[in-house]
């Protein structure tokens, strides 16, 4: 099979299990956002995430493809909906657990802080930054069709947890963060 189809030449996409639509669909916006948003997971774990970091980011972008699986798949195809695997609430409790561990490593937070640091830590506030993207593009979505609720609650918390996993691999490289100091 080849990987070009020529299929999307006019702009237009096939969702899983149901209609083609526009490139630029909502449905699309989605789970397209979901896609960056993994590769840029897969970016930061390239960039030698320790084992504990590392374990983490793999089992979000398991569970990212298993989101942008449901956000392709319009609620009109029951078919293809019952073959894909659900998004599952423990995800969510997964990344609250692992929020908590990592602060217990981290000074309180006092200040705004400024993106960057050392390089894995700089590809994970990018990837903070990716997330909220598309967590707007699902919230989007949203507006039009339903979302599950833990998809939406699962990018949020993921979110919160890229942004304490940014602070603690600065912690465990030894590098300071930049305190954003406003000037006046």
């Amino acid at each position: 099979m080849k990987i070009y189809t020529k299929t999307g030449d006019a702009g237009d996409t096939g969702l899983f299990g149901g209609p083609r639509v526009a490139k630029d669909d909502a449905r699309v916006e989605a789970y397209g956002a979901v896609d960056e948003l993994n590769a840029a997971l897969g970016v930061a774990r390239a960039r030698g995430a320790d084992a504990d970091l590392g374990a983490l980011l793999a089992a979000a972008q398991d569970q990212l493809f298993t989101i942008g699986a449901a956000l392709a798949t319009p609620p009109s195809a029951a078919k293809a909906r019952a073959i894909l695997p659900a998004v599952d609430p423990s995800w969510i409790a997964a990344l609250e657990a692992a929020i908590d561990r990592l602060e217990g490593e981290l000074p309180p937070l006092r200040h705004f802080i400024l993106p960057g640091g050392a390089p894995l830590a700089a590809d994970l506030h990018l990837a903070r930054a990716v997330c909220r993207r598309a967590e707007r593009r699902v919230v989007s979505l949203h507006h039009h069709e339903p979302v599950e609720a833990e998809v939406l609650a699962y990018l949020n918390r993921l979110s919160d947890f890229l942004f304490v996993a940014a602070r603690a691999a600065n912690r465990r490289a030894g590098v300071q963060e930049t305190i954003w100091e406003p000037k006046r």
